[in-house]
């Protein structure tokens, strides 16, 4: 059984999901507790896999990936569906890889530095994977917004 999240869990998070560099001992100067406590909360939220980490965001546009893509896969078995996940993994410019219900297997993010380097990306590396049957690609010009999940009870 999951461990229940209590108010202190809750504002931890928010604290971090709003700067996950911030020191420990500001959060607890914040909420106005221990240190080790907010250590203990992150250690606890880590072990039961509510925080996978943290990251830095990467502005894909000023490092030059000026085109995106939402690609669906469709795969000759279902079967096959690891192994292909494991081939898409060696693939640099696939930055998100979904399993979906619907017309397609798998639904996949791509990124590239141009039309012809995503023109490259879906048709010598992604339509040569074995068991790929067909994808079918939705440009994206750029998230209108993207977020975490409400911290809620």
């Amino acid at each position: 059984m999951e461990e229940p999240l209590d108010e202190f869990d809750r504002l931890i998070l928010q604290q971090l999901e709003r700067d996950a560099r911030k020191a420990y001992s500001a959060i607890a100067d914040d909420l106005q507790i221990s240190n080790t406590m907010v250590h203990q909360r992150v250690g606890k939220l880590k072990r039961i896999g509510i925080l996978k980490g943290s990251t830095i965001v990467l502005n894909e546009r000023k490092l030059g990936y000026e085109w995106g893509a939402f690609t669906g896969i469709t795969l000759k078995e279902d079967s096959d569906s690891e192994k292909i996940i494991d081939a898409l993994k060696q693939i640099p410019e696939v930055t998100e890889c979904y399993y979906i219900t619907g017309k397609y297997t798998l639904y996949i993010r791509i990124v590239a530095r141009s039309n012809e380097h995503m023109r490259k990306v879906l048709y010598e590396k992604i339509d040569h994977i074995p068991g790929v049957l067909k994808t079918e690609s939705l440009i994206d010009f750029g998230a209108a917004f993207k977020r975490n999940v409400p911290i809620e009870e």
